[in-house]
């Protein structure tokens, strides 16, 4: 009988060890490094001025005289939102807070793209939130193509380290000429260089920026295996402290950097040329380095099965 019980207390035990290991696998709140926080350079634009309603208008509003919108997924329609102009390099963010609750299949995107413009071989650069089967476990993919479509993605996710849904968070994206940077509250968690040794796959053609919340089950989470349960409904997700500070595209003309240049915000910093975003500093460097060692869970560059052979980047 003592040897039974023995037994069931370890059983018992091991069983409270796999659901701590469990939820502290889910329990990611580091202290992040300190960085020059970009989000400070550049002014603030209105969300009802610098964006128009691109779908779901009956669930989007302006709020805060302009300077805040919410967006609604319900079963009817998701919603998003779309720059007024088309941008040639630059600084883009948006504070963004995540809908609360059981957010499966729940997709929430603030990226650029030009696929209305180039519909068979567009260029888009994106960060997505994708909600979880764990209540508030939201995770960041970053994603970035040129001349070509999903299929040729080059995907890297990340867990956060804080709630995204108690309040706002900053996601923001640097775009030039020398590279992409994906940034998480001023944080690099990615750098995607452009090198000479293979342009074509930098995306290059002037692009809209976009804000949206839509329905991924087919793949958001688990790769489908949670769908959205719209009991939860509806998923309502906020975007303010938006930042456009770029080169904007003259339609009528081929827009190049010396001409978009003079078309950057009334701002110190240039996005575009500037000393300070042609390369990272040693201080964003290690900042980086710490985001992907601890947070980092999936990049293509490791991804095997999918490639017989690794893009040329990843070597």
């Amino acid at each position: 009988m003592a040897v039974w019980r023995q037994k069931q207390f370890l059983s018992v035990l091991l069983i409270f060890f796999c659901l701590a290991l469990r939820v502290s696998s889910h329990d990611r709140h580091y202290t992040a490094p300190s960085v020059t926080p970009l989000t400070d350079s550049f002014p603030h634009v209105q969300v009802d001025r610098g964006f128009s309603k691109s779908f779901g208008a009956s669930n989007i509003q302006f709020l805060s005289n302009g300077s805040m919108a919410t967006l609604a997924l319900d079963k009817t329609s998701g919603s998003g939102l779309v720059s007024r102009s088309r941008y040639y390099y630059g600084f883009f963010s948006a504070a963004i807070k995540l809908p609360t609750g059981l957010s499966s299949g729940v997709v929430v995107a603030f990226y650029l793209s030009n696929a209305d413009a180039f519909p068979h071989n567009h260029d888009e650069i994106d960060i997505e939130l994708l909600g979880h089967d764990k209540r508030n476990d939201w995770i960041v993919q970053t994603n970035i193509y040129a001349n070509g479509s999903v299929s040729t993605g080059r995907e890297e996710k990340f867990y956060l380290w804080f709630d995204p849904t108690e309040q706002h968070h900053h996601y923001s994206i640097l775009w030039n000429n020398y590279h992409t940077v994906f940034l998480v509250d001023n944080i690099p968690v990615r750098e995607f260089t452009h090198s000479n040794k293979y342009p074509s796959i930098y995306p290059s053609k002037p692009m809209s920026v976009h804000a949206t919340i839509w329905d991924g089950s087919e793949w958001a989470t688990h790769g489908g295996k949670y769908p959205v349960n719209y009991k939860y409904a509806p998923f309502v997700v906020s975007f303010t402290n938006m930042e456009l500070s770029g080169c904007i595209s003259n339609p009528t003309e081929l827009a190049t950097v010396s001409s978009c240049v003079k078309a950057i915000s009334s701002s110190l910093l240039d996005p575009v040329n500037g000393p300070e975003f042609i390369k990272l500093s040693q201080q964003q460097i290690e900042a980086m380095d710490w985001a992907r060692r601890k947070l980092m869970f999936y990049s293509y560059c490791n991804d095997r099965p999918r490639f017989k052979v690794l893009p040329p980047e990843c070597h």
